[in-house]
């Protein structure tokens, strides 16, 4: 069983990690609320404006009466919507379901792996393409990336205010020829408010019903105006503590999940560990310690008491007789799997906030009635992420710290703590929690001026605006050089040990001998402090932006004036991360390394668009527009593209309409996807998939295969790995890297039917969509590239993933990724939009609907391969819905009721994990045996929240409380996915279970 788990989970894993991003384990271990419905044809929520009788709506650079203010899908999130549905920040809006429709986000539950932008970062990708693919704008302007370490490629929505936030406003379309590079699956604009009057002070707390992970916020929001200058401003303070998973109950016995046979119970096929319960084994939740390995021998058996040959230990001081006294002989089920302290590690991270945003504008009266304006966000995070550590000790072959009957075995072939020399024995030791967290402070400062251009009607804008993100990241980790100093020993006259370096080392301490304690994790205090060090990294992301635009009407047209808007814009960007000394020596033990990145780019852009109200008020043309929009991006790094798009409108009677969009955008690479310094992890031995093979007769279809590749390069069928793996992951600059393309086109139809007063005004839009991004860049894991390669049932060693594997003659693996231009990603589906409004008693009652129906999410990550389709699986639902209902009433009172839905299909994981991409079959066999052995379906997942709001003159309170019914997240067998507890890990899941929130602002004018 463990050998198929791995086989099915590093291509369950690799395809997922094509479509969201890399996700690596850190340590090597052997609702937004009653969303406004989108926006119609005939809506008036909007942007900010630029002239009172026109707006700019996000996804087009030209001012427009409100009645043509969105020829393409957008929705709206007002502040309101935010404060009632209980979001505590801008973030958790932009993450929740109504946003991002189902995709799988990098939130607070990710401290435990290395992502990017670092832990603690929070980044936001729509349908499903990523955060490198979708753009952040802040009051219209590109909202720089953020975080720690090398990897930094989208902005980190930590660095949002919150408090002076006056809408949210989300477009589901590529949009590369309006404004450049990343705005592939769509744009998301946050919009502050621009003339808040007087002071206003904002206080909420969240408070789960377990009791930890306590989140506060404090705010004030201040603002006046005078005849010529307007200022508006917010300071913030959120602190968020830790919620670890032992505070959780759902999270307090993790199993396998196997079943015994199709239809059986969740865990009717799991095996139960020493303890008797098949809690916390390796199959979930577990890590080996207090074990003991050595070269197999025989020994008393822990579980059935009777003599058998093992190489895994526990130690049993009790036992004094037998062939191995001291220890019982121990396999993968009864050794020791949970220390407590593990269990400290964070469910949801801890972080510190404090954010200033500034803006203000002031009327010059002079250079064609123009006004100056600047923006000024400061903001620090503070984050932490405890990490529990199982540590490894190599004694040597013949060490003295060795007992004498273990002195002369060959455990192991060398490694990078054994001076050069065998391995005698290994003590897996539970070493407890070590502390990691990061600094980030980000600053951008922005202005510009604006005002009447030469022609009638037409105004110009000069921007110029500047971010700077300096992180420094700090892990205690494990020290080769100490390690292998400590273990690499003499014996002193007095029966004491030192260090065989110690003249040229006198700091060193010795290892403890190899004894019950020392296995059991009581080690020396001066032995501890030894081999930990506290290592530091720091991170510098630069990006300056100028920018020129102007726009106004060209000529008349029956249905209004045309309008057009033309501008240039340049930018550049620079990456410096600079880890650790031991990082870059590759020191750290247990732990990835990395060493700088260190790269820049910059890009020149022209571009323009045009909006033409062909028709208006004719038969069978109330209102026919057309809207074109080019841009011609030159990168110093990748040199000229051009991207276009052509959208149109057409209402043959008032209150019905159709519309559609087609388009192209362009992605250049992230500076991190070029220049990321060579980083080095590791893979366990046991993630060689040629490792410990069971015999012909027990192999899954999946091993048959690998057992046949394995022998086809000379590999014994008994053959075992004893050699940690190897994977370097580097930038993709020198091979070559080039841009993404895209294809993104929607065709949809809205309906705002003119209905009596007594009946109410509804709004219906169901639109389809369809994006194809080519040339994708992809960064490959290595546990993918390995199990792709030897479960490839037309095995090459040298061609497809086996290209990126290395086997040496001593069979140690190493495994190099870089990023390259091989995927092809494609989604298409449906969304529904509805909003029904009307009067009832004196209260005006509001229905909100909105629905993604996805058809296809699907990727390849090679040419040759067959499209695999992920729709439906665990991790991409291909059903997605949020409803919210209010009822406003005369005196003040908002009630409140919301609702997130996911589904997916019952069948379509299984027959995800057998399809073969290399010749396009799904294998009905392994779909059956995945229904035999595995819970790999869900249920209809949903989530309910209430809130009451009091909305008096100066004062407005608002109570509630997020997942009502405590739902917790379902429950699936641990192989395939990343999982927390036994529900995988995926944003769209609530692991905080029912919290209560609350709001109070203070308005003071």
């Amino acid at each position: 069983m463990k050998k198929t788990k791995f086989m099915v989970a590093t291509s369950a894993i690799g395809l997922a990690l094509c479509v969201s991003g890399p996700l690596y384990a850190q340590e090597n271990n052997t609702d937004a609320g009653s969303e406004s419905a989108e926006q119609s044809v005939d809506a008036d929520a909007s942007s900010t404006s630029n002239a009172s009788d026109a707006i700019v709506v996000t996804g087009s650079r030209i001012r427009r009466p409100d009645e043509f203010s969105a020829i393409e899908p957008l929705t709206v999130i007002n502040r309101q919507e935010i404060t009632q549905s209980g979001f505590n920040s801008a973030t958790d809006a932009l993450q929740s379901a109504a946003v991002t429709q189902g995709a799988g986000q990098i939130n607070n539950a990710f401290g435990g792996f290395v992502t990017d932008g670092g832990t603690g970062a929070n980044t936001l990708g729509l349908r499903g393409l990523g955060p490198a693919r979708t753009l952040v704008l802040l009051n219209g302007r590109r909202l720089a990336p953020g975080g720690t370490r090398g990897s930094v490629v989208a902005a980190d929505l930590n660095v949002l205010p919150t408090a002076i936030v006056d809408q949210i406003e989300i477009l589901k379309a590529g949009a590369s020829s309006v404004y450049g590079s990343d705005a592939i699956a769509g744009v998301v604009n946050i919009i502050t408010n621009k003339s808040p009057q007087g002071l206003s002070l904002e206080a909420q707390i969240n408070v789960p019903q377990v009791g930890a992970g306590v989140d506060s916020r404090l705010a004030a929001t201040f603002g006046f105006e005078t005849d010529r200058l307007s200022v508006a401003g917010s300071v913030e303070y959120r602190k968020r503590r830790i919620l670890s998973r032992n505070d959780v109950p759902f999270y307090d016995c993790p199993v396998g999940g196997f079943r015994d046979g199709e239809g059986g119970p969740f865990g009717s096929g799991d095996s139960v560990g020493f303890d008797g319960t098949p809690c916390f084994t390796l199959d979930n939740g577990g890590v080996t310690i207090n074990t003991l390995g050595a070269p197999r021998r025989n020994a008393i058996s822990r579980t059935t008491g009777l003599v058998g040959s093992f190489n895994r230990f526990v130690p049993a001081p009790e036992v004094t007789t037998g062939p191995f006294p001291g220890f019982l002989g121990v396999d993968f089920y009864s050794r020791d799997t949970l220390d407590p302290l593990q269990e400290e590690e964070p469910l949801i991270t801890a972080a510190e906030l404090y954010t200033g945003f500034l803006s203000a504008s002031y009327d010059l009266e002079a250079l064609g009635n123009a006004e100056v304006y600047g923006e000024l966000l400061v903001t620090r995070r503070n984050s932490s992420s405890p990490l529990y550590r199982q540590l490894s000790l190599d004694y040597l072959t013949g060490s003295p710290l060795l007992p004498a009957n273990l002195r002369s075995g060959v455990f192991l072939n060398p490694t990078n703590t054994s001076s050069g020399q065998t391995i005698a024995a290994r003590a897996f030791i539970g070493f407890g929690l070590t502390e990691s967290s990061q600094q980030v402070d980000y600053i951008r400062a922005s202005g510009g001026i604006r005002g009447d251009f030469v022609f009638p009607d037409w105004r110009y804008d000069a921007f110029v605006g500047k971010s700077w993100n300096d992180g420094r990241y700090e892990i205690e980790s494990f020290l080769v050089d100490r390690l292998a100093n400590s273990l690499n020993v003499v014996q002193n006259m007095d029966g004491s040990f030192s260090c065989a370096s110690q003249a040229s080392n006198a700091g060193c301490v010795a290892a403890p001998v190899l004894n019950a304690d020392t296995i059991g994790g009581r080690l020396p205090e001066d032995f501890r402090d030894y081999i930990v060090q506290n290592t530091i990294g720091n991170t510098q992301f630069r990006e300056t932006t100028f920018s020129f635009n102007v726009d106004g009407p060209i000529f008349a047209m029956p249905g209004g004036d045309a309008q057009l808007a033309l501008g240039v814009e340049y930018r550049k960007q620079s990456i410096d991360d600079r880890p650790d000394e031991n990082s870059l020596n590759g020191n750290l033990f247990g732990l990835t390394a990395a060493t700088p990145t260190i790269g820049r780019d910059n890009v020149k852009e022209v571009f323009g668009e045009v909006f033409l109200p062909v028709l208006a008020d004719q038969p069978f043309f109330y209102r026919l527009s057309l809207n074109g929009s080019a841009r011609y991006t030159d990168y110093a790094s990748y040199g000229s593209d051009v991207t276009y798009k052509i959208a149109g409108e057409w209402q043959p009677v008032r209150g019905f309409g159709f519309r559609g969009s087609y388009g192209t955008s362009y992605r250049a690479p992230a500076l991190a996807e070029q220049f990321l310094g060579a980083t080095s992890g590791f893979l366990g031995s046991t993630a060689d998939p040629c490792d410990d093979l069971p015999p012909a007769a027990d192999q899954s279809p999946t091993e048959v295969i690998v057992a046949r590749n394995c022998a086809s390069i000379g590999l014994p069928a008994d053959f075992v790995q004893r050699s940690g793996i190897t994977v370097f992951r580097v930038g993709g600059a020198e091979a070559g890297l080039a841009a993404e393309t895209s294809v993104n086109w929607t065709v949809g139809a809205v309906a705002t039917p003119v209905l009596p007063e007594s009946v109410g005004k509804l709004s219906l839009a169901l639109d389809y969509f369809d994006i194809k991004v080519e040339n994708g860049v992809a960064d490959l894991a290595g546990g993918t590239i390995l199990g792709r390669c030897y479960g490839d049932p037309n095995f090459d060693p040298n061609a497809g993933f086996c290209r990126f594997v290395d086997r040496d003659a001593n069979n140690a693996l190493t495994v190099t990724s870089s990023f390259v231009n091989l995927s092809e990603d494609i989604v298409k589906g449906f969304e529904f939009n509805g909003r029904y409004s009307r009067d009832i008693l004196g209260a005006n009652f509001i229905l909100n609907a909105n629905v993604t129906k996805y058809t296809e999410q699907s990727s390849r990550l090679f040419p040759e391969e067959f499209l695999t389709d992920a729709n439906g699986t665990i991790t991409q639902p291909d059903w997605v819905g949020n409803f919210d209902a209010t009822l406003a009433m005369k005196n003040g009172i908002t009630l409140r009721y919301g609702l997130d839905w996911i589904d997916g299909d019952r069948n379509r994981t299984y027959e995800f994990f057998a399809f073969d991409e290399q010749t396009g079959i799904t294998d009905p066999d392994l779909v059956q045996s995945n229904r035999d052995n595995f819970v790999l379906e869900v249920p209809n997942y949903f989530l309910h929240n209430a809130s009451v709001q009091l909305n008096a003159d100066r004062f407005e309170m608002t109570v509630g409380v997020r997942n009502i019914f405590n739902t917790a997240p379902p429950q699936i067998t641990s192989i395939g996915f990343n999982t927390i507890g036994n529900a995988a890990l995926y944003s769209g899941y609530d692991y905080v279970g029912r919290t209560f929130f609350a709001n109070v602002n203070f308005n003071f004018k």
